[in-house]
This record gives structure tokens, sequence and C-alpha cells, in this order.
């Protein structure tokens, strides 16, 4: 039996009912989190939470529980499905009312709800690489809010897939910015270079453990956003996100990156990521 979470509840899944006038339904009005479960652990669990209520903050949304009680939830949530490894998905949003473009008044509750995915690691990706495409970003201008608005996203992540990629690399106009659900990098003589955190891009939670890795094996970073022909000219390219964790990007659109396989970089980032994960290395 799988469980799902309702506001401040652990029931049944498929025990909910979403109101047809529910505002994450109608406008996306709300947001979400991803968080990874390694082991049966929530792996940087407070950082995804401290964001959570950091994009409520920018669209004027209150969260009706403490951070704590979120926590508390989101532990339950994984061991009533006895999750071991997999996701932990949770949104909130402005909650049901007759359709208005206008915020409800304040006594219309937030409706949160969360459930958990199995899934283990993409070790394969990590081992040998994978194939990208670039596409256009025609996403809305606060990409640093973690929003239910994923349309954008959606269009740019199924041109990946029609092409047999497993991400779009977003760039507005010339510049890179993002991938359609994660964060992109570029490695060349030995330094990294990444989008700076502004509302072009969100600040993955994934990206600040890798920038942190950086620095534990001497590895400059340089937030600074690059050009399409420079992301193409990288030594090493690499995408990241709850998922994907340091996943190497070896092909660009049917160009060779580097050398055309995972670099030493590469490898080096990977080694620093998982020592900080609560497995066994290469589990």
């Amino acid at each position: 039996m799988a469980f799902t979470l309702w506001n401040d509840q652990i029931i049944e899944e498929g025990s909910i009912t979403v109101s047809p006038e529910d505002r994450g339904y109608q406008f996306g009005d709300g947001i979400y989190e991803v968080v990874k479960v390694y082991n049966g652990q929530m792996f940087t669990a407070q950082e995804h939470i401290d964001r959570f209520y950091a994009s409520a903050d920018k669209i004027r949304l209150v969260i009706p529980y403490t951070k704590d009680v979120l926590h508390k939830l989101l532990h339950d949530l994984i061991e009533a499905n006895n999750l071991e490894n997999g996701h932990v998905y949770f949104q909130i949003t402005r909650g049901a009312v007759s359709r208005n473009h206008v915020f409800p008044d304040a006594s219309v509750p937030a409706v949160l709800t969360g459930n958990v995915k199995v899934g283990e690691r993409a070790i394969e990706n990590f081992q040998n690489g994978v194939k990208a495409t670039l596409v256009e970003d025609i996403r809305w201008l606060r990409c640093d809010i973690k929003s239910l608005n994923l349309l954008g996203a959606v269009l740019a992540k199924q041109e990946a897939s029609e092409k047999g990629c497993y991400e779009a690399i977003l760039h507005r106009g010339d510049t890179v910015t993002e991938c359609s659900s994660a964060n992109v990098y570029g490695i060349k003589d030995g330094t990294l270079y990444t989008h700076p955190a502004n509302n072009f891009i969100l600040n993955g939670i994934t990206r600040q453990v890798i920038l942190k890795c950086a620095a534990e094996i001497g590895l400059p970073v340089i937030e600074e956003a690059m050009t399409k022909e420079e992301l193409l000219n990288m030594d090493e390219i690499i995408v990241s996100s709850v998922s994907s964790e340091v996943t190497p990007v070896i092909d660009v659109d049917g160009h060779a990156i580097g050398t055309g396989a995972v670099g030493e970089w590469t490898r080096k980032l990977q080694a620093a990521f998982e020592a900080k994960l609560p497995i066994s290395v290469n589990s």
C-alpha cells in the first residue's frame, strides 16, 4: 500500500481529490521541491526546505507549517512508504477558490501535497556520459523561483527526448543559462564555468554541493555566463540536479566535447560528490 502527503496528514494514495479550482491546477500558482533519498535518508533536505520557503516568500505564499514540521512530515512519508532509494516530491499551491487572477483572501488555506518515487542512481550515465542539444530558453524571467509553471522546460525536455538526448541546454540568444531540469557547467583549462545564480537560473541545491566539491579538489570556479560557442569548446561539460548528480555530457548536437569521453575533472567531482552521500561508493 502506498501513502501520500495531504496537508499535515499521511494518507492512502488515491484518496486525495484535487479541486478543479485549485490555483495550482488553474494557474500553476504554487511551488515545489524534490529531495533525493539514499538508503532511506534524505540528502540535503534542509537546503531544499529552506529554498521551498524562499520560493514561497518570493510569490507571497504563506506556508502554514514550520520548517521542522514539514521536515517531520517528509520523514514520515518516506517511512510510511518504506522508501530506500528514490525521491520525495512535495508542492504547495495557493489553495482552491473561484477562479480569479488576483490572490484569494488570506482565509483560503494553502494546499500541501507530497509523494515518493522509487528510483536507483543512473550509474551508466555517470560512467559513460550523455548527449545534449541546444534549445532556445523561452521560459519566464524568474527562474530562481521553483515554480509549478514548467511548460517551457517541458517543451525543451521533449525536444531533447525526440532528438535522442538526455538534456536540453538552454540559451537566451547566444547566452547559455541552464538546462530544462538541471544546471550546466563547462570546464576549460582547469577552471569550472557556470552561469551566476541570478533570476535566469535556479540555484540548484546539487549545484551548491558541486561548487563546494570544486573547492575541495582544487578546481577554480568562475560564475560567469558562457556563449554557445564557448560551451561547445569546453574540455568537459557536466549537468547536475537531484537525479543527475554529476552527469558528464560528451556530445552536444553531434559535436564531441573535448575528447568525446568523460574527463578527469568530472571524475574527480563525481568522487567528491559521492563521498558526501549516505551510500557505499559505486552503489
